[in-house]
């Protein structure tokens, strides 16, 4: 009888500790705020931030504007469709180099998989942007932030 009181308050207060763990970790998951656009660094967050939150107006305002540009309509669209599909993916932000008017952030691409027996991956990749009129735009993302077909003439 005394050793089931041990056990009993040995499983309660486990459960207790793993309850707890749970709770920090939702509570530390507060939402990421906008940051300040007047950087190469800062407006890719943005634009990452943006898409995430289904933001797409907010997204489609960091694009270059010019040649091939796509209509808000197909870029939400596409969008919408998981043909962006950054649910499993995030970004972490490397260092700018800034020439002139151009910028070239560096990124590392996480990779997850919903299947706990495959293994997730990361990749090296970089965003390209242009100084415009006096802001920094996009003109190259990685996939899944970018349609393949963004700023290509068609053939």
């Amino acid at each position: 009888m005394k050793n089931d009181r041990l056990l009993i308050g040995m499983i309660s207060f486990i459960g207790l500790l793993m309850l707890s763990a749970v709770v920090l970790y939702f509570l530390r998951q507060g939402p990421q705020d906008y940051g300040p656009e007047d950087s190469p660094q800062g407006v890719v967050r943005n634009y990452v931030l943006a898409l995430q939150a289904g933001d797409y107006q907010r997204a489609y305002g960091y694009l270059q504007e010019g040649g091939n540009k796509p209509t808000f309509s197909s870029f939400q669209q596409m969008t919408l469709q998981n043909e962006i599909s950054t649910a499993a993916v995030a970004v972490q932000l490397g260092e700018t180099q800034i020439t002139a008017d151009h910028a070239r952030v560096s990124l590392t691409l996480l990779h997850f998989n919903a299947d706990p027996l495959s293994r997730s991956w990361d990749e090296s990749s970089a965003a390209l942007l242009t100084l415009q009129d006096g802001a920094w735009r996009l003109t190259s993302m990685p996939y899944p932030y970018w349609g393949w077909d963004w700023y290509n003439p068609p053939k």
